[in-house]
């Protein structure tokens, strides 16, 4: 397998920024692609180590792309995640003007973290998406576009200057990112993990969603993510992508698997990874009666009793 790492590019992406975040990135070859899928298709080809990708934001919630790329496709595997803070700038050509600008560019996800500003500063300004924020600075230069929302450290990338600085709309934007490979054995447990799954209901009926909520509920798992998807089978087929706190080592977590297994149509577990939003030490006390001792417990309670010992 090439130690490289694919990511959404081109140079200069938001992405680029989180992903060296990771210590493990100072080793390895970093690979800009043009889109989600591409960088995920590449480690299904064997062509990149793992891919590095947005998949959630603070105002929007999951970046359906990534998501329905996780969904759909041969399986991958979530191993890390990273946060990083959200704020944008209005990159410009040298020499323009804010009156000069009748069209800008960013990556659908950023719009709704601007909204209000362009509406505010250019609401006569015609909007087009980009494949990425640095993608549209990329497109500013060669003139395609008049300013593109990217990240002010595009800047100097791409030969432009920024003309605003510190766009938001919503204040302590984040943006969750993942690093995704081939399927192999989760890491170990570290006390401050999350479970990503995708699951799709057996047969629609009224209290079919509750079903399966109810296998994290009465386990006492708390639910981070919850965001349906078309399954392309016609109008009102969904899957459901849940984060949900906790480890597949964790008992709790493995009987909420199991049951899930059981009740629905198809399950596809997408990792157990730590979390980038809190250490161990700042991890919810587990309900009374949810933690690994007490499941264990009542296991062996059940047991006794099968053989008459109770």
């Amino acid at each position: 397998m090439p130690a490289s790492y694919a990511y959404l590019g081109p140079e200069g992406t938001f992405t680029e920024v989180a992903l060296r975040t990771l210590p493990e990135a100072a080793t390895r070859e970093l690979i800009p692609y043009v889109s989600v899928q591409s960088a995920l298709d590449a480690v299904r080809a064997g062509e990149a180590e793992a891919a590095f990708v947005p998949i959630e934001n603070s105002v929007e919630g999951g970046i359906t792309t990534t998501l329905d790329e996780l969904v759909a496709g041969a399986p991958l595997m979530i191993y890390r995640e990273v946060l990083l803070s959200i704020t944008f700038a209005l990159l410009v050509r040298p020499g323009t003007k804010l009156s000069d600008i009748k069209t800008v560019t960013a990556h659908p996800a950023a719009q709704p973290q601007v909204r209000n500003w362009l509406k505010a500063n250019l609401p006569d300004a015609a909007w087009e998406s980009a494949a990425s924020n640095a993608d549209g600075a990329r497109l500013v230069q060669e003139g395609r576009y008049d300013a593109a929302f990217a990240g002010e450290f595009a800047a100097s990338r791409y030969g432009l200057q920024a003309l605003e600085t510190g766009i938001h709309d919503a204040e302590n934007a984040q943006t969750r990112f993942v690093l995704v490979g081939r399927p192999a054995r989760p890491a170990a447990p570290t006390g401050a993990d999350k479970t990503s799954v995708v699951l799709w209901q057996r047969d629609d009926h009224p209290g079919a969603l509750r079903d399966l909520l109810g296998e994290f509920a009465t386990r006492g798992i708390n639910l981070m993510l919850l965001q349906s998807r078309p399954t392309g089978a016609g109008i009102g087929n969904y899957c459901f992508c849940v984060d949900a706190e906790g480890h597949i080592s964790d008992r709790r977590v493995a009987e909420a698997l199991t049951g899930l297994k059981r009740v629905c149509l198809q399950v596809r577990f997408l990792g157990s990874y730590p979390r980038a939003d809190v250490t161990p030490g700042g991890v919810r006390p587990t309900l009374p009666g949810t933690s690994d001792e007490e499941f264990v417990a009542a296991a062996d309670w059940v047991a006794r009793c099968q053989d008459g010992r109770f």
